[in-house]
Parts: structure tokens; sequence; C-alpha cells
């Protein structure tokens, strides 16, 4: 069917050819988008000032000697209406034999209102932009199959203007999220994606070949952690990065393996300080995007963002729910434990026990509270707590069963980061490839000092699909899809 009509579509194509009219011209004569003749309609009627727009005629209809059709540009969609006694013969008789629904054209005319109460355009003139040779979906049902959306993304968000507004709300939840640590005295930064060795995170990263220098490097599993703390030994203050992060593991309705993210370091700020900061961001995107709505519905939770962020400890979460401490407790225990909840687990170290015993636990969290007091085999990168050295000054905000962020009072003691590097190096000999690469000059940039720091991911692309009450797949643009197969 649908080769049959990219052929008398291609037929279309050359009669326009054949006519001197170039089907895909590099200039059009528009004044006006369609959104600005509607603002000010009756202004633009009044004085009969003629206006040309363009855009995808998205439905056509004749009636003998005239046709309506609606025309979309992106920033609204209104009817215009083309008469041969306006146009004249030839060109209204063009207009039928070689315009489609879905071709892109531009209109000039003048503004008028229907019988019916339609605001509309009356054309004298038409000029093709863009012959299309392949049909728009049915206008009813739109694409129904999940992989077709995702791999048909334009015509997905063409014809489903909910999921386009859903990507204009995604702008704007970047846009305040920039915003405020803007107002806040923090530079942006853009730190890099090709790494050596990888940090910040405890992640399975993707490799690939630098042919330049003949070696290996990694695809980055954080937002220049590493990186901007370094600019806080340079003399930033505060800087940020909003930038695409890279996990080679496994995908889940809020996991992917590329994912947008914000993390922020702020010289000399405290740690509680810190989280109140972090609070506050949260609370400035739900009020400038999402109208300051309090209660949500999330994965099965009801979370209340209106009343205080509580704190509670890991250890003694994990205890209550599980009766194991993960700070005394054998590998053996744990595993035990593991088999005794029906949790299945990946690896037989204790930092990968001890990090799955917590994330059985976070489910049954609704949040928003802070999960504070990691241990420090969970937790390279964070100080280590004053009061307990097996626990770390570091929280996480936990909404829906879910973390959100990550944040510490970061470890500057060159000696103690050499020394959890080497823990960490001792992991991946056992075979734990999410375990923490070591990065030697960043122990060299820590022994020529680092002010005391407060570092954290903030609102992120998570949340948002969280918000949004989707898979976080249907939140990205364009979603990454197996290459198509030629009898597909």
């Amino acid at each position: 069917m649908f080769d049959e009509i990219r052929e008398e579509r291609i037929k279309k194509l050359e009669l326009l050819r054949s006519k001197g009219i170039d089907p895909y011209p590099s200039k059009t004569a528009r004044t006006h988008t369609v959104s600005s003749v509607l603002d000010v309609f009756e202004k633009i009627e009044k004085s009969n000032e003629e206006v040309v727009i363009a855009g995808r005629i998205m439905s056509k209809r004749g009636h003998g000697g005239a046709t309506f059709f609606d025309v979309y540009d992106g920033t609204a969609r209104m009817q215009a209406y083309i008469k041969e006694d306006e146009v004249g013969e030839e060109s209204y008789a063009l207009f039928h034999e070689a315009v489609d629904s879905g071709d892109i054209i531009e209109v000039t005319g003048t503004a008028f209102v229907t019988k019916r109460g339609q605001q509309s355009v009356l054309a004298s003139k038409w000029g093709m932009l863009a012959k299309t040779l392949l049909p728009l979906p049915d206008k009813w049902h739109g694409l129904q199959d999940e992989e077709l959306r995702f791999r048909k993304r334009h015509l997905d968000i063409l014809m489903n203007s909910e999921l386009k507004e859903l990507f204009e709300k995604k702008a704007r939840f970047w846009q305040e999220a920039r915003w405020y640590l803007i107002q806040n005295g923090f530079t942006e930064v853009h730190t890099p994606t090709l790494e050596i060795t990888t940090g910040g995170a405890e992640a399975r990263p993707f490799v690939t070949h630098h042919n330049d220098y003949d070696m290996d490097v990694y695809l980055r599993i954080s937002a220049g952690e590493l990186w901007q703390k370094r600019l806080m030994s340079a003399g930033f203050p505060r800087t940020f990065e909003i930038g695409r992060i890279y996990r080679n593991e496994g995908s889940s309705p809020e996991h992917l393996q590329e994912f947008t993210n914000i993390e922020f370091y702020a010289a000399y700020m405290d740690f509680d300080e810190g989280l109140t900061f972090i609070e506050n961001h949260f609370k400035h995107v739900l009020k400038e995007v999402f109208d300051d709505q309090k209660q949500w519905d999330i994965r099965g939770h009801r979370v209340d963002f209106g009343g205080a962020w509580k704190k509670i400890d890991y250890c003694d979460t994990v205890r209550e729910m599980t009766g194991i401490d993960v700070l005394t407790a054998s590998e053996t225990e744990m595993q035990k434990k593991l088999k005794e909840l029906k949790v299945a687990y990946e690896g037989n170290t204790k930092e990968r026990l001890t990090d799955t015993l917590w994330k059985y636990c976070r489910k049954q969290i609704a949040g928003p509270v802070w999960l504070i007091n990691h241990p420090k085999l969970v937790s390279p990168l964070a100080k280590a707590h004053p009061e307990d050295p097996m626990k770390t000054i570091r929280a996480q905000l936990i909404i829906a069963g879910s973390e959100l962020n990550n944040c510490y009072a970061e470890l500057n003691d060159p000696e103690e980061q050499r020394k959890r590097f080497e823990e960490q190096q001792s992991l991946i000999d056992r075979g734990d490839d999410e375990a923490m690469m070591s990065d030697l000059e960043f122990v060299d940039m820590l022994e020529q000092g680092m002010p005391p720091t407060f570092g954290a991911s903030t609102v992120g692309e998570r949340f948002f699909s969280f918000l949004m009450d989707r898979n976080i797949r249907e939140t990205q643009l364009f979603p990454l899809m197996r290459p198509q197969k030629e009898d597909d």
C-alpha cells in the first residue's frame, strides 16, 4: 500500500517540477507564525492585513471549487481556505492535484471567520515548501506499536500533542534547574565525557577506542565528579554540569544506559546546608514547572513534598527491615538473608551484598526522606563520619522507593582517598565490575589541597519521569533502538 502511495506522490512531485515549481525551496515568505496570527486575530482581520503562514497540512477537505485545510507549524494549528475564484483556476487545479495532507506549504492571505465561527485564513496564493512522499499516520489512531513510536519519534510527537507538551515541559524543567543554580552563584562547566578511568560512581562503563592515541577510553559514568573537584582546587567556588551520563547496565522503567543528570560542587558549603539547598532546588522546580503541586502518586507510593524531609540512618534502616547489621555481618550471613528474602543478587563481595540488602529496603520507602550515614565500604569518595569511622557523611534522597540523588561531604584527605581506591581495586581484582577505578592523578590533586566541599547530584531525568508518571524511556526524545531488520 505504501509503495503505491509513494509512486502516486512521486507523480505529483514531477507535476510540480513540470510547472517550474521547486518542491523543496530553501526560502519561505512567511511573515507570521500561526500562533502570532491567532493571538491578534481580530486586529489582523479588521485591518485586512495580508499575512503569510507556513506549516504542515494536517487535514484537507474539498468542497467543489473550494478546499479547507488545517495548517500546523509547531506553534499552533489553524484553518486555511482556498477557493478557485480567489487564487485562479490554474493555481487551484494544481493545489487540488498536487497537494496532500502532510505536505508543508506556505499560504498568503487575509484573516476571516467562517460561518461556523472558525478563525481562518483566506488564501490568495500558496507555495510548496516540502512535498511528502509518504502519508501521515491515521489521525485517530496515530502510532500504536511502542517500538514503531520510538523508531518514528517525529511522527509520534507530530500526531500526539500531549507528547509534545511533555517535552516542552521537560525543557522548562532543565531551564528552571539551571536558573536556580546560576542564581545561587554556580558556574556552569563542561567536563570530559571520554575518560582514562571512570570516577564518581560505581557502575559498569562503556568502553571505546581512541584511534589517534591508540588507547581504550571509557564513557563517563558521572557528570564530571572528579573533574569538578579539581575545579574546587583551582579556585572555582561553585560549579555545576548538566550532562550526559553512560552506564553499560540493564534497562528498567527508571534506568537507561544513557541519561542526563546534574551534578554540582560547592567549596566551603556545610553538609546540612547542602541538604537544605538541594531540598530547595527540588521545591523550586516543582513550583515553577508543576504549579507547586505537593501531593503526588508515584510508582505506587503517596509522596508529600510539602512536609519536612526527615533523615533515616542507612544501617539502622537495613537492620530494622532485615535483621542484618551490615557493618558487622559476614558475607555468608548476608547471602543467607538475601536467599531468605528471595532477593536475587550479583557478586558476593561485602560491598555488593550490602548494597543489595539496602535496595531491598528502599522499595518500601515512599519519601521524600534523606538516607544518611552510609557505610564507608559503599562510599569511596565521602568523608568518614567523625563519630563513627565505619560510616560516612553522605546522603541520598529517597522518593517512591528509589534513590533520586547522591551527595557527600567530599573526601579531601589524600592518604585516605588513596586507601579507598586501593580497597576498590581489590574488589575489581575479585571480579566486581561495578567497583570504582583508581585515579592516582586525582590523589595527586588532593595532595596539593582541595577545600572542604559539598558535592551532589540533584534534580535529574529520573525525577522528571517520576513526576510525569512515565517509563523513563518514554520521556527521552530519541531512546536507543536496535537497528531495524531489512524485513521489518
